[in-house]
């Protein structure tokens, strides 16, 4: 009776840990194989064949459609570029470069993946409306307030994260060159 007792209890704590396990991975990305550059984080494989069980997971669970290999990449950014967490109260600067890609949008979402509701209505920035200096080079300015230039509104949210999707790039194809490309820098500028 006693081993059976303890034969019980070792599986229940069994299951217990791996329940605990696989929520927390669900929870805290889309499983194995990311890649990361400064604060952007990718999961190159997630809309293919090769996703790994978590990542299904988190894509049934969430309802997520992910760009295919063929279509683009997705990179998610939760820090700025010191590694602190993205506070809406501060203002953040989004400067270049974007890796190679036909067309990219950059946007604020909750951790959730929520469009953020704001005054302006705006919830994103693309490629095709960027404004850039006579160099070539651009500033994204995340804030609050309404900023000159590329603005891109955090509404009245407590708690956001960035997502910068690449359509028809060639990282896409090349998952093992991701890690080495340059990414947009996220510098915090100033907190209210």
């Amino acid at each position: 009776m006693a081993t059976f007792l303890k034969s019980l209890l070792a599986a229940a704590i069994g299951v217990a840990l791996g329940l605990t396990a696989t929520w927390l991975a669900v929870e805290r990305g889309y499983g194995f194989g990311a890649v990361s550059s400064g604060p952007w984080t990718g999961w190159p494989k997630t809309g293919s064949d090769g996703a790994d069980p978590y990542a299904r997971a988190v894509l049934a669970r969430t309802g997520e459609v992910p760009l295919g290999l063929a279509e683009g990449l997705s990179f998610t950014a939760r820090t700025d570029e010191a590694g602190a967490k993205l506070d809406p109260t501060c203002d953040y600067i989004v400067t270049g470069p974007i890796p190679p890609a036909r067309y990219w949008t950059l946007t604020a979402l909750t951790p959730r993946g929520l469009v953020i509701d704001n005054s302006a209505g705006r919830t994103g920035i693309t490629s095709a409306e960027i404004v850039r200096a006579m160099d070539g080079t651009f500033a994204i300015t995340l804030s609050r307030q309404a900023r000159a230039g590329n603005w891109l509104p955090l509404g009245n949210t407590s708690d956001f994260v960035l997502l910068l999707r690449l359509y028809d790039t060639p990282l896409s194809s090349a998952s093992s060159s991701i890690g080495a490309t340059p990414m947009p820098r996220l510098r915090k500028e100033r907190c209210a």
